[in-house]
C-alpha cells in the first residue's frame, strides 16, 4: 500500500493504491507485541531442498544433506509429492521414491537435521477432477488431475499417517498440501477450496497424531496474507486440526507476517507461523521478474536473507524460517548454490544466519537535496516491510507518507513544493522496527 499525505491548517491530501497486504497499526508493532520468542524455544532455521521426482537418486539426497549440513541448518523442507509416492494404487509406494525419501531421512538423521515434508499432489487413482481431466491423467506424469483434491479425503490422510509412522521422530512437521489459496490453482483446482482443505485437514491430522503425536501438524500453506482464505478456512472448522500455520511470503516478508497474525489473533487463533517459503531470487540484470518476484542482484539476495532472519529472530510468533531454497535450476535462482554448484555470496549469508541469527540489521539511510522548488528524500532500508516518511516545519508535523522500497532497498522521494526547501526537519524508519531506529536530516 502507498499512501502520500500533506498536513496543514487547511486540507488533507491523501492518494492511496490497494496492496493485498493490510497496512501497519502503528510503529514498533513487533516491539510492542512480545519481548522475547515462543515458549517453545529458539526459532528454527533451514532450507528448502527440493521435491521428490521419478528420477532422483541417491546421490542427489547425500550431496543436498552435506550442503544442508554445512549451512548449519536445523530444518529441511521435502516436497513429497503423494502422486509420486503412490502412482497406481493405495499402499502401492513407488520403490526408487521411497528410497529418495528414505536416504534424506537417514542423511538427515545422521547430522540432526529434521525433515519437514510437504504433501500435496493427488494421484489419478484418487483424484476428484472432472472425467475430461481424469482421462488426460496417467501414472508417472505430471497432469492437471493431480492439483484436484481425492475424493476421499481419507486416502490422503491414510498416507500421511503412512509417512509419519515411518519416519516418526525425524520429521520436524507434516505439511498439509501447497498454496491452496494461490489463485492459479496451480496446486488445488476446483470449486469450494476453503471447504475442500479444511475436509483434507480434518482427515489428516488425527490420522499423524495417532501415528505419532509428537510430529506437528502445517495447515495453511498460504500464499495471501491479507486474510480472505485463512477467515474462510476458519469459518469451515479448521480450528483444532493443526499445530502451527505455514506461510509463504516473498513480498513484504515481515508485513505479511504481521498481517496474517493479527488475522490469528482477531480469531483467537495462538497457533505459530512456520514460515517455510520465502526467499529472492539472483536474477538480475538477465531478468526483472523471476516466479512473479523482482529479481536482484547476488548480493541484494543475500543482505536480504541476513536482514530478515535477524529481523525475525525475536519474533514470538513466528516458531521457523526455512529459505527457498537450495540451489538454483534452469528456470530460476533462487537457490544459495547455482545451477552448477558454486557457491553464491547468499550461501555464506544463510550459513552464518542459520548458525546465529541474532545481530544488528541495515539501518535506515536519508540524505536531502534540493531540486527545484522541491526537496528530495532519498536512501535505502531494510527489506520486508513498509517504511514511513514523516517531515516537519517550524516542529509540526506538516507532511507524511507510507512507502515501500525498490528491488535494491532504495528510495527517493520528492516532498511537496507546498513545503518549501528550507527549515525542514524529515525523518525516515520502518514499521517493524519502529520510530527509535530512524534516519533523521534537516535542510
Amino acid at each position: 500500500m502507498s499512501v502520500l499525505k500533506l498536513i496543514s491548517s487547511g486540507a488533507i491530501a491523501c492518494a492511496i493504491a490497494l496492496c493485498m497486504i493490510a497496512a501497519p497499526r502503528g510503529p514498533n508493532a513487533v516491539a510492542d507485541a512480545a519481548s522475547a520468542h515462543t515458549a517453545s524455544g529458539a526459532l528454527l532455521g533451514g532450507v528448502n531442498i527440493g521435491s521428490v521426482g521419478r528420477t532422483s537418486t541417491l546421490g542427489e539426497a547425500d550431496r543436498e544433506l552435506a550442503l544442508a549440513r554445512a549451512l548449519h541448518a536445523k530444518l529441511v523442507r521435502l516436497a513429497v509429492p503423494w502422486s509420486v509416492m503412490e502412482p497406481v494404487a493405495a499402499n502401492k509406494l513407488e520403490p526408487q521414491a521411497l528410497g529418495y525419501v528414505d536416504r534424506v531421512v537417514t542423511d538427515a538423521q545422521a547430522v540432526g537435521i529434521r525433515v519437514i515434508m510437504m504433501v500435496a499432489s493427488t494421484p489419478c487413482w484418487a483424484s476428484s477432477a472432472p472425467q475430461a481431466l481424469a482421462r488426460r491423467c496417467r501414472a508417472g506424469r505430471e497432469a492437471p488431475a493431480n492439483a484436484w483434491p481425492p475424493i476421499r479425503s481419507a486416502d490422503y490422510a491414510a498416507f500421511c499417517a503412512y509417512l509419519t509412522q515411518r519416519y516418526d521422530s525425524s520429521l520436524a512437521a507434516l505439511e498439509i498440501w501447497n498454496e491452496p489459496d494461490e489463485v492459479n490453482e496451480a496446486y488445488l483446482a476446483g470449486p469450494s477450496k476453503p471447504a475442500a482443505y479444511a475436509a483434507l485437514l480434518r482427515a489428516a491430522y488425527p490420522a499423524i497424531k495417532r501415528a505419532d503425536p509428537s510430529v506437528a501438524v502445517l495447515a495453511g500453506s498460504l500464499v495471501g496474507s491479507n486474510g480472505a482464505f485463512l477467515r474462510a478456512l476458519y469459518a469451515a472448522g479448521i480450528k483444532g486440526s493443526y499445530d502451527g500455520l505455514a506461510v509463504h511470503y516473498y513480498h513484504l516478508t515481515l508485513a505479511s507476517l504481521r498481517s496474517i497474525h493479527e488475522v490469528q489473533i482477531a480469531n483467537g487463533d495462538s497457533a505459530p507461523l512456520w514460515l517455510d517459503e520465502f526467499g529472492w531470487s539472483s536474477c538480475w540484470p538477465r531478468r526483472r521478474i523471476e516466479q512473479e518476484q523482482a529479481c536482484v542482484t547476488a548480493q541484494t539476495q543475500a543482505q536480504n536473507i541476513t536482514s530478515t532472519f535477524r529481523a525475525l529472530s525475536s519474533a514470538p510468533y513466528v516458531a521457523a524460517m526455512v529459505l527457498y531454497k537450495l540451489q538454483d535450476s534452469s528456470a530460476e535462482d533462487f537457490g544459495v548454490v547455482s545451477a552448477s554448484g558454486a557457491h553464491k555470496p547468499a550461501f555464506g549469508a544463510l550459513a552464518r544466519a542459520l548458525a546465529s541469527p541474532f545481530g544488528g540489521v541495515s539501518p535506515v539511510t536519508l540524505s536531502l537535496r534540493r531540486r527545484s522548488s522541491r526537496v528530495i528524500a532519498s536512501g535505502s532500508g531494510p527489506v520486508g516491510d513498509f517504511m514511513r516518511l514523516e517531515a516537519f516545519l517550524g516542529g509540526v508535523l506538516r507532511y507524511r507518507a507510507l512507502f515501500t522500497l525498490d528491488r535494491f532497498n532504495r528510495y527517493s522521494l520528492a516532498l511537496p513544493s507546498v513545503l518549501g526547501t528550507s527549515g525542514l526537519r524529515v525523518r525516515v524508519y520502518q514499521y517493524w522496527f519502529g520510530a527509535g531506529r530512524d534516519a533523521q536530516k534537516s535542510i
